[in-house]
């Protein structure tokens, strides 16, 4: 199976020919993806070199002349280093833009700390009428960024869509906005995002709980979680694919005038500095299956555990 970065340059480049809106902006990361589109297409794809901040600013400069910018690096160079331009030169400036990230929270270990970035989402979350897409298979990422960059993306509207080598064994039939029941139950929901849905349902098979998939996970579906909780009861379980506890806050809005318990599973703050494998920082996060049956039973208790 390709992978979601796969996907990314031929769907970008395909739209760069449909949409003359569209503009690419790199910063050598990814170059070599948009080498026929840049000769199709000289004045809209741009390689700013390693300038992360001007990544950005530049990105903001094109949404200023009504172009709709598709800007893309690793997660903790599009996000984390450049955060005053996105909050300042997008935000402030009101204008809009497609950020797409590769790397995701460590999918590159041997890259080392400074090219992890789990806390990208919790950042973003800091900031004002964000859109954030996590793709759990490359043909969702391909309908994501569509949805993302256009005909429907608006020239203001500002989108995070983020990658990963991770991904589930299928895609799912996703919208841009709504969360998918993937199983139902009586004893608890467990809210599954982006590329943690098939861990989630191994670590559930048998439970008696109902089992949410969030692909867009802001803004995020309030009413999906409020009607899965009126069947299945008012215990929820996170499990995103970065920083622990990132959606706790919305989960409790969505159900603050009910009593509710929310466990927010992700990935933990501690730098883990033997960097290893993927494999092994998803154990050591406590995300493969078993970690994760084991953190979700104990935390909805016996109405979870009658097996169905």
């Amino acid at each position: 199976m390709d992978t979601m970065r796969d996907r990314f340059a031929p769907v970008v480049s395909r739209l760069l020919d449909e949409d003359p809106r569209v503009a690419v902006v790199l910063a050598e990361i990814g170059k070599d993806g948009f080498e026929d589109a840049r000769h199709r297409h000289p004045d809209r794809v741009i390689n700013v070199g390693i300038r992360e901040q001007l990544l950005v600013g530049a990105g903001a400069g094109l949404a200023l002349t009504g172009m709709r910018p598709v800007v893309h690096t690793f997660a903790s160079f599009l996000v984390e280093r450049p955060f005053e331009q996105v909050k300042l030169d997008l935000g402030h400036q009101d204008v809009g833009a497609v950020l797409v990230s590769a790397a995701a929270s460590f999918d590159w270990p041997a890259g080392g700390f400074t090219h992890m970035a789990p806390g990208d989402v919790a950042l973003l979350d800091t900031l004002d009428g964000w859109t954030v897409h996590v793709p759990g298979h490359p043909d969702e990422a391909e309908t994501l960024l569509r949805h993302a960059v256009g005909p429907g993306g608006n020239k203001a509207d500002k989108v995070y869509v983020r990658l990963s080598v991770q991904a589930n064994e299928r895609g799912l039939p996703v919208d841009g906005a709504r969360f998918l029941t993937v199983r139902e139950g009586r004893g608890g929901v467990v809210v599954a995002v982006g590329p943690l849905l098939d861990a989630v349902l191994a670590a559930t098979e048998g439970l008696d709980v109902t089992v949410l998939y969030a692909t867009t996970v802001r803004p995020f579906d309030a009413a999906a979680l409020r009607r899965a909780t009126e069947a299945a009861g008012a215990e929820v379980v996170l499990v995103e694919p970065y920083l622990a506890g990132t959606s706790t806050a919305a989960a409790n809005d969505a159900l603050a005038d009910v009593p509710h318990r929310v466990l927010g599973l992700g990935v933990g703050r501690r730098e883990l500095r033997r960097y290893g494998t993927v494999e092994e920082h998803v154990s050591a996060h406590g995300l493969d299956a078993g970690s994760l049956r084991e953190r979700i039973t104990g935390f909805l208790g016996a109405a979870a555990v009658h097996v169905r």
